[in-house]
């Protein structure tokens, strides 16, 4: 009987067909059109605009040439060390003297040098092959240092020429001096193993320590220079560390990579 009523009420009122539809609050409206604005813009920022990357490696002062391993040819007793640490000498210089049962040989430098580390010492019995010294390659003291980074493989792809550096170097204090400043000079696009590590650096510690998390590649940092530093390097600091940068110090390297367009993210 209820239900009668109502049908009854209802087919006695008629429908208010000429009254406005609200479809939306006017804040509703707000809402949508600034969310609209937004994803026009994020869209746009998302083909127009790019973002700036880097990556951090391992990275190590040197001359640019490399280190080499000097290895005696002969076995036998160290008799006597002829050069010093840290000395520059020119092709086939004496190192140390051998004495083997067929008299006495002399060990010589392959290629000029610095003398960067002394592993014998007078008296010492060594084997043919035995690692008696390690020489970096430079042909005067002056020469300019480099730094060689060693980046993750995946990442040598993204390192275009010229690209900036910051060079945390270990001995010097980064809070007072800042970071040393440099640009990449070459990319090596071959992984380097631990032994082509090694016979680069003369050092095959190093080798192992480069190549702990994966084969990387070598990327050649040439650093800037500055009159107004007693390094002779531009730093992020006015003046830079009151001394000489010597080689064979490490470091870390921070490279800028390519920029990207946030829509390549998105792409295949």
């Amino acid at each position: 009987m209820q239900f009668r009523q109502q049908a009854l009420a209802k087919l006695q009122s008629p429908e208010e067909l000429d009254l406005p539809v609200r479809f939306a609050r006017p804040q509703g409206w707000l809402v949508l059109s600034v969310t609209v604005v937004a994803m026009a813009a994020a869209s746009v920022w998302a083909v127009t605009g790019s973002v700036a990357s880097t990556v951090s490696a391992p990275a190590i002062l040197t001359h640019g040439r490399g280190s080499y391993v000097l290895q005696s040819p002969v076995a036998g007793q160290v008799t006597a060390v002829l050069a010093r640490q840290g000395e520059q000498l020119p092709a086939n210089s004496p190192v140390l003297k051998v004495r083997t049962p067929e008299g006495e040989t002399v060990v010589r430098t392959l290629d000029a040098g610095r003398v960067s580390a002394l592993a014998a010492t007078v008296g010492q019995i060594i084997r043919t092959g035995a690692n008696v010294a390690a020489v970096e390659k430079v042909a005067r003291t002056g020469d300019p240092l480099y730094a060689t980074v060693y980046v993750p493989a995946q990442n040598a792809a993204a390192i275009p020429d010229g690209a900036a550096v910051d060079l945390t170097v270990q001995s010097v204090p980064t809070q007072e001096y800042g970071v040393l400043r440099g640009r990449v000079k070459s990319v090596d696009r071959s992984a380097q193993s631990p032994q082509q590590i090694a016979a680069f650096l003369g050092d095959s510690q190093l080798g192992e320590q480069f190549t702990r998390k994966g084969r990387p590649v070598a990327v050649t940092v040439r650093l800037d220079k500055s009159s107004a530093t007693k390094s002779g390097y531009a730093w992020s600091s006015a003046e830079g560390p009151p001394f000489k940068l010597t080689s064979m110090t490490p470091a870390s390297g921070s490279i800028k990579l390519a920029d990207q367009r946030p829509v390549d993210w998105l792409l295949p």
